[in-house]
């Protein structure tokens, strides 16, 4: 089951809040927080679309960017056992590490 709703173009990550009884919403990849709460999926549809209409407005009025930059960039730290065998498979499809992982990534997100 995927946990991870898209709403208007956003990713938002759903969770149960048992302290309330109601299921939550997070927008992923914003600059800043937008959540938004509901009892079922009809309800969260309605309640992000409204949630990240007004935190896009108010970032349009305050003139900021309401999506976190990213660079492209990021180090990994793995077991010299694992990067080894990344490196192996990597050879095995004739791409580069960087290109395998790459791959991989894509892959794995575009299950999410």
């Amino acid at each position: 089951m995927k946990n991870i709703l898209d709403i208007d173009g956003c990713k938002a990550v759903i969770s149960l809040d048992p302290d309330i009884g109601l299921f939550r919403g997070e927008f992923l990849g914003l600059s800043g927080g937008a959540d938004f709460y509901a009892k079922d999926l009809e309800g969260l549809m309605e309640e992000g679309r409204a949630s990240l209409k007004v935190y896009l407005e108010d970032c349009a009025a305050r003139g900021l960017e309401p999506y976190k930059a990213y660079s492209g960039r990021f180090n990994l730290r793995l077991d010299p056992t694992l990067h080894a065998a990344a490196a192996n498979a990597a050879a095995a499809e004739n791409k580069s590490l960087n290109e395998w992982i790459a791959d991989t990534i894509r892959a794995a997100a575009d299950a999410a």
